[in-house]
């Protein structure tokens, strides 16, 4: 067996008043139960620790060894008690978030910094995944917290009101497509560069075509927003992408954005938990946060 703390403990208050008497009186143990535990020790540790006279009880080679690491042990535990206590009372811990690639590229970073302002130690495992890989995650416990875009199935979850974004359309500076506002059915004239197919702006764009009784042109695909901002740009396809997001390209780019103006191109996004109740009190606390009235 190992040594238990409590007697780790009580070896190094007797070492410090050398005599189990005192160190006795000052753990609140019994004398008898002192002496079994230390007793207990050596024979666990399989040295003598101390040698016990008229005058009280002094350190052995081997116990001046021991104590050394016991005393290393004992401040460990001290450490992660006084961490523990950090993490109950809310004011440090590791929150797991995934969010889909609209979250993270337009409204989670600068969220996240506020937060991290009030509590400056907490760590983030953020992960970009697709919405309905999140709300599996979820389920199965893999991620504390998700944002989640609107149109995806979150049976079982619990679902707070993120943020609101508008998709535009991506085409080259130099396009014959003028004006401010486009209707989707007007864009199906042109080949597309599209995301990923697991993407919920792919289901959408998909799904509204066929709406629209026209086939969607898909010339290529890939994976994320900067590679699709650079494929419009070099003339392979137009493109669809949130508003925000896509601003962050046009600068660099030649590429002008043009607004939707279906009503589904408004898209809300949650935050979804799968029990904000039993969630640690960081996640509680992230979660408050994000859906805050007016953010």
């Amino acid at each position: 067996m190992l040594p238990d703390i409590v007697s780790l403990a009580l070896f190094a208050r007797v070492a410090e008043m050398r005599s189990i008497t005192k160190a006795a009186e000052a753990s609140h143990i019994a004398l008898a139960a002192a002496s079994r535990r230390m007793a207990q020790l050596e024979s666990q540790l399989g040295v003598r620790l101390l040698d016990r006279t008229a005058r009280g009880a002094e350190l052995t080679p081997a116990g001046r060894a021991a104590l050394y690491h016991a005393r290393h042990v004992l401040s460990q535990i001290e450490q992660m008690r006084a961490e523990l206590s950090e993490y109950a009372k809310g004011r440090k811990g590791h929150v797991r978030i995934q969010a889909s690639a609209s979250a993270t590229a337009q409204f989670l970073p600068p969220d996240l910094a506020a937060f991290s302002e009030s509590f400056p130690q907490v760590a983030f495992a953020l992960e970009e995944r697709p919405s309905g890989e999140i709300v599996q995650a979820l389920r199965e416990g893999a991620t504390d917290v998700g944002v989640v875009m609107e149109g995806t199935p979150m049976e079982g979850l619990e679902r707070f009101d993120y943020r609101i974004d508008h998709l535009v359309a991506v085409v080259p500076r130099t396009h014959t497509l003028r004006g401010r506002r486009v209707s989707f059915s007007e864009l199906l004239d042109y080949d597309f560069v599209g995301l990923d197919n697991a993407t919920a702006i792919s289901r959408l764009l998909t799904d509204q075509a066929a709406v629209a009784g026209k086939p969607l042109r898909l010339r290529m695909q890939v994976k994320s927003f900067a590679p699709l901002c650079k494929m419009v740009e070099a003339g392979l396809g137009i493109g669809v992408l949130p508003d925000d997001a896509a601003r962050t390209f046009v600068s660099a780019m030649k590429l002008r954005l043009i607004r939707l103006s279906d009503p589904w191109a408004k898209r809300r996004m949650y935050v979804c938990v799968r029990d904000y109740a039993t969630l640690p009190p960081l996640a509680r606390r992230l979660v408050d946060h994000l859906t805050a009235p007016g953010r």
